[in-house]
């Protein structure tokens, strides 16, 4: 079987981006040693292009996406198709992994106490499947961790520059994928308008747990029209 993960990439600067995530595709292979498992970011020119034309045959791609949508379900089988890669099945996004979801929980009470956690996630100004997402896993923190949770965002209300009451025993998650400039820069940045006196934890998509979950939603196959995508649209 083939494995191909995909991420948005950095356009401004896509090698670190592709550096990483190829860094991501060895620690998936090291769960799956039967499977052929291969990177491409799609801003990387060619970088997809490349990784169909490496792949032994065509097999699942795992987007690491924070949501399923426009990117999951029109872009990428187009870029696919334009790369020559027919018979790729498009699995279920990241952030729609239930599994992706109790680890998120499992990060956050492995760093409690904490009065209230944030979020972070960048959000969407044409689509309301991620700020759902990010607002239902909120919901979901706070009700298994008994804490105050709530979700903001880059792109859309309620943003992250604009939330209150951000004491130091206060949690900030990044929902996000990878460390491009949103989680360096950008997240950073808001959290300094509002004020945030907090801990501000590793991207979601940095922690070391990730591989399994990846190879494991590989092995169970679900496509993009999942339960869990199909509910936040």
């Amino acid at each position: 079987m083939t494995l191909l993960l995909v991420s948005h990439g950095q356009p401004s600067a896509p090698e670190p981006a592709e550096a990483e995530l190829a860094a991501l595709a060895k620690a998936v292979q090291a769960q799956m040693p039967d499977t052929e498992v291969l990177s491409a970011t799609l801003a990387a020119p060619g970088s997809l292009g490349r990784a169909v034309a490496r792949a032994r045959e065509p097999g699942q791609v795992y987007p690491l996406f924070m949501a399923g949508g426009w990117f999951t379900r029109i872009l990428l089988p187009s870029r696919l198709a334009e790369a020559g890669g027919k018979g790729w099945t498009v699995l279920e996004p990241m952030g729609c992994d239930p599994a992706v979801h109790a680890l998120v929980v499992e990060i956050l009470r492995e760093n409690l106490p904490s009065s209230r956690v944030l979020l972070a996630a960048h959000g969407s100004g044409k689509s309301p499947a991620p700020a759902a997402i990010a607002t239902r896993l909120a919901a979901r923190i706070a009700s298994d961790l008994g804490i105050q949770a709530e979700a903001a965002f880059l792109e859309q209300s309620p943003r992250i520059a604009e939330t209150t009451d951000l004491g130091p025993d206060s949690l900030c998650l990044p929902f996000f994928a990878a460390s491009g400039s949103h989680v360096t820069e950008d997240v950073p940045q808001a959290l300094a308008e509002a004020g945030f006196q907090g801990r501000v934890l590793p991207a979601l998509g940095l922690d070391p747990r990730l591989p399994v979950l990846i190879a494991q939603a590989a092995r169970q196959g679900r496509p993009i029209c999942a339960e869990t995508c199909r509910a936040a649209q």
